[in-house]
């Protein structure tokens, strides 16, 4: 018999028994093709989204040829892609105040062309009045084809007609057929229909005809002096050569001579020599062609690689089994005359046939799934697919690592099964093995090892040590997981029946028990890890965020004098539409001399107020200044935490003046500003200010319970009414005030240094004026409650305008609730399939209970405490894994931070290392529970007993 026939019986016993068992046979097929349908999205969905170059083309310039635009700094020499550019003069001053050049001289003879200009402008909304960019262009013309598409409606025809994107008009509460002004120009506008960026669909913009917008407001900027002209963008050119001829490279540089930039299609698709670019010529390293990516090469390989250890550790106990209840079929094909690589064969065709259904099935539902999800995944990017991107070398080769992921998985029950004898076989006797006890020690060493090597990668900032060691590690991890098993059956000798039999079946069964595990391990891993390294970034950007108001508030600011009569319409605006909790607090500016707000202009024309801070030890930042680098060489990141947040030290990155004070950040206020901004509550505070004694919040201003303020009042001539009280020379006064200083944590507070009482200030001879108020609110305005604000602001006469404190931007989690969500799922799933084999395999015992009469919910509650155990025991393992890469990669930010600090010394090193509970919570506690409560739900209580064969 040749080995093709012997493969060919083989294949067709595995397809029969495969049939047999459907039950078994399709949980290994989903285990090989969840994953491989994972993959094969992935890759699309990668190779999708990522735009060629001739799509990014197409993204720039629509169905143009080429994309010119004034540089307004003379002749220039450029790169073909046009993305460096230079004065063709390295030696002549770069001078971009000069009258632009009309483009169009520089277009090839016989091309057409369209204009791009943009202009920021303050528009109508259906909640009120908001800022937004509205661009001139000619959207209807074929040259925008793929740069800007119709969505739904008409293009604008007519300088009435404007189009929106859709994030515009759910900001605004607009939509098609809707009217906006233009407040700046008066001009009223019809929104007719709605477009998209394919390569931005988040953005938020107006769209109409040149000539539309910007020559209106021109016209009446021209006509009243109180309309500003508009702020226009440099215009921009989409070209259309000649028919057939496109934009040539010669062409470019002729532009060039003009200071015209030129990103050419033809020319990027099909660059010339670097000895035709004189730019090139001059610096050969500026143009050179990106090198691939070795840490996506190595990231790739890691992901495969985890994936192809997991389908092995799931399947292969399915494979297991598959041949324990076959292995009296095995033992006739003994008796028949097969050796023991007939019945290799037989195991491993099985793992040929699951396998190949596996990966032929994993492979089609990944491409179906990202074409039936492919809206939900642009508008999740950003951008639309330029198509579909199919690449069939890719595909076959992740079918292929499933058919052979089928095989591996089949390769040690192959092994196992031939070494049966046939009279074991044949009786159904199964024999008795110890379990390996050099196995466990190995395991520990290389856990160590692995440990070590990760967190030696971290501290030398060498990511390639940091994944190595972290694979070992949970390789280590992976062999210590058998003597894990056996000694969870020891805990349950004082539980009650269920819980007992489900430790001491995964103890006995270990063969089973431990892949299932190790597979809820690995897959809990590694989504362990990147959401460790996840939410400790996040917790770093929370910290190096540096607020501008105090979280939970909203600031009313003025602009002048007139505005300030407008503050009652603006409070009632802000009470109407936010939502306020409490009253509100008022506060004014103070300053010595003439307003330098209003007489900033001249050199010395105006007066400053100036808080002096002490020397000394607790008053200076030994972080800034002399042998400040010296220090910071010494210091770890937690010492230079705890320094950089010391009150001598924080106004070096705390300097924004939020209330429209000087630098100096003093405000006049009562108690209200305490209680509502500052959230000291603290009556002593309150008192004091009552009192007319300042409160101040940074004590590294304060010795021995003073301020110094020095005060240089200088009267400008034009301010006559200050000028004609105050006729003399401009002197200077220095004042020291006793001040209540606040606990030190108030130091932070934004805006702020000290508030001074209003009758302390005109006591010190300085000018005060009401220049706002602030707010404590329940949530950070939404834009609906900005626009109504900001319209009843404007109606009322304008001049004031509203700060809100947003934190450090909005958290996106989708990718935190994915990693839950895929570890979750595959724990599922290893518990599930644990679960059913446990069931195949212990049919006899089950029969057993059932025999002497055990309770019909004992068949269940096995069922479900054997799902907790898989699930429970693979999840805590897989965190305390997933925690090495984590660390050691955070060891890694700690280097690279400390390495920026020790040049900057004010520069934050804080690496935190931040646990994602919520994750953790999800998986230790809610996946175990949810994996017992539906094994127990779907187990039959009832089972008739089997009669014994022969």
């Amino acid at each position: 018999m040749s080995v093709f026939t012997g493969w060919r019986a083989s294949l067709r016993i595995a397809r029969r028994d495969a049939m047999r068992a459907k039950g078994r046979s399709a949980l290994v097929v989903a285990m090989i093709a969840i994953p491989v349908l994972g993959v094969t999205a992935l890759d699309v969905t990668y190779r999708s989204v990522t735009p060629s170059t001739a799509e990014q083309l197409t993204g720039a310039m629509g169905s143009a040829d080429a994309l010119f635009s004034d540089q307004r700094m003379g002749p220039i020499e450029q790169m073909p892609d046009g993305a460096v550019y230079q004065l063709a003069d390295e030696s002549a001053p770069w001078d971009d105040t000069g009258p632009s050049i009309d483009v169009r001289t520089t277009f090839p003879k016989g091309s057409r062309a369209i204009s791009i200009q943009s202009v920021p402008a303050s528009i109508t909304t259906g909640y009120g009045i908001a800022n937004t960019d509205i661009y001139e262009f000619r959207t209807s013309d074929k040259l925008a084809r793929g740069k800007i598409d119709l969505v739904r409606g008409a293009y604008p025809h007519g300088k009435g007609e404007v189009v929106a994107t859709e994030p515009f008009l759910k900001s605004t509460g607009l939509h098609v057929g809707s009217t906006t002004t233009v407040r700046n120009s008066g001009q009223k506008y019809r929104i007719t229909g709605v477009v998209e960026l394919p390569d931005n669909l988040k953005a938020k913009a107006l769209y109409a005809d040149p000539g539309a917008v910007i020559a209106p407001w021109k016209a009446r900027a021209a006509h009243d002096k109180k309309v500003l002209p508009p702020n226009t963008g440099s215009k921009e050119w989409l070209v259309k050569g000649p028919e057939g001829a496109g934009v040539t490279w010669p062409q470019v540089m002729e532009a060039n001579k003009s200071g015209v930039l030129v990103k050419s299609r033809q020319v990027v698709l099909d660059p010339p020599p670097d000895s035709e670019v004189p730019l090139a010529r001059k610096n050969p390293d500026t143009y050179s062609a990106p090198g691939s990516s070795g840490e996506l090469s190595a990231a790739l390989v890691t992901v495969i690689s985890m994936a192809v250890l997991e389908i092995v550790l799931l399947a292969g106990p399915a494979f297991a089994v598959g041949a324990r209840r076959s292995r009296r079929q095995l033992g006739l094909l003994g008796t028949c005359g097969g050796d023991r690589r007939h019945v290799r064969a037989v195991v491993l065709g099985g793992g040929l046939v699951l396998g190949g259904i596996g990966a032929v099935a994993g492979v089609a539902a990944g491409l179906g799934l990202t074409a039936a999800f492919r809206p939900v995944i642009e508008e999740w990017s950003g951008q639309r697919f330029g198509s579909l991107s199919l690449r069939p070398t890719e595909l076959l080769v992740i079918a292929a690592i499933g058919l052979i992921t089928g095989l591996l998985a089949a390769f040690a029950p192959a092994i196992v099964a031939s070494r049966q004898s046939v009279l074991e076989s044949l009786t159904g006797r199964r024999g008795v093995r110890r379990s390996s006890r050099v196995l466990p020690v190995v395991g520990v060493c290389v856990l160590a090892i692995g440990c070590a090597v990760a967190v030696y990668g971290g501290t030398s900032g060498d990511r390639v040590l940091v994944a190595g060691g972290s694979v070992v590690a949970e390789l280590g991890l992976l062999a210590c997981i058998p003597v894990i098993v056996g000694f969870l059956g020891r805990l349950g000798r004082r539980l009650p029946l269920s819980p007992r039999m489900a430790l001491r079946d995964a103890a006995r069964n270990r063969g089973r028990t431990a892949p299932a595990v190790a597979a809820v391990m690995a897959a809990v891993a590694g989504s362990m890890a990147i959401a460790t390294y996840m939410a400790s970034a996040m917790a770093e950007a929370d910290y190096d965020y540096t607020p501008i108001l105090t979280k939970g508030t909203v600031l009313i600011m003025s602009s002048d004098t007139k505005a300030v009569e407008r503050l009652p319409l603006a409070r009632a605006a802000v009470e109407r539409n936010m939502a306020v909790t409490g009253e509100h607090a008022d506060y004014g500016r103070a300053w010595a001399g003439s307003d330098c707000i209003v007489y900033s202009s001249e050199e010395n024309g105006c007066g400053t107020l100036e808080m002096i801070k002490p020397t000394g030890k607790g008053r200076s930042c030994p972080l800034k200044g002399k042998g400040a680098k010296e220090l910071a060489a010494r210091l770890s990141s937690d010492e230079h935490k705890k320094l950089r947040l010391t009150p001598a030290c924080l106004d070096e990155y705390m300097n924004f003046t939020s209330f429209g004070t000087d630098t100096n950040k003093i405000i006049v206020a009562d108690s209200a500003m305490l209680s509502t901004y500052v959230k000291l509550d603290d009556p002593a505070a309150a008192k004091a200010l009552a009192a007319g004694t300042p409160v101040l919040l940074n004590p590294a201003y304060a010795k021995n319970g003073e301020v110094t303020l020095k005060a240089f009042h200088k009267y400008n001539d034009r301010d006559k009414k200050n000028r004609k009280l105050h006729p003399g020379k401009a002197r200077t006064t220095t004042d020291r005030l006793k001040v209540y200083v606040a606990p030190t944590k108030y130091a932070t507070t934004p805006g702020i240094r000290m508030i001074l009482p209003q009758r302390t200030a005109e006591r010190l001879g300085l000018h005060t004026q009401p220049s706002g108020s602030v707010y404590a609110v329940s949530h950070p305005p939404t834009e609906a409650e900005d626009q109504r604000v900001s319209s009843a602001i404007e109606q009322a006469g304008g001049g004031l305008w509203v700060k809100s404190a947003y934190g450090s931007g909005a958290r996106d989690n989708t990718l935190l609730l994915i990693l839950t969500l895929f570890a979750g799922v595959v724990t599922l799933g290893a518990a599930a399939i644990t679960t059913g084999l446990a069931k195949a395999d212990a049919e006899a015992d089950l029969n057993t209970l059932s025999a002497v009469g055990a309770p019909p919910r004992v068949r269940r509650s096995l069922s479900g405490f054997q799902c907790v155990v898989v699930a429970l025991t693979g999840v805590v393992l897989g965190t305390l894994a997933g925690l090495v890469p984590a660390v050691a990669l955070r060891l890694v930010d700690l280097r690279d931070a400390l390495q920026q600090m020790r040049h900057e010394p004010m520069q934050s090193a804080y690496t935190p290392i931040v646990l994602p509970w919520t994750t953790i919570g999800l998986l230790v506690v809610c996946i175990p529970l949810l994996a017992g409560v539906l094994a127990a739900a779907f187990t039959r209580s009832r089972l008739a007993p089997a009669r014994r064969a022969g």
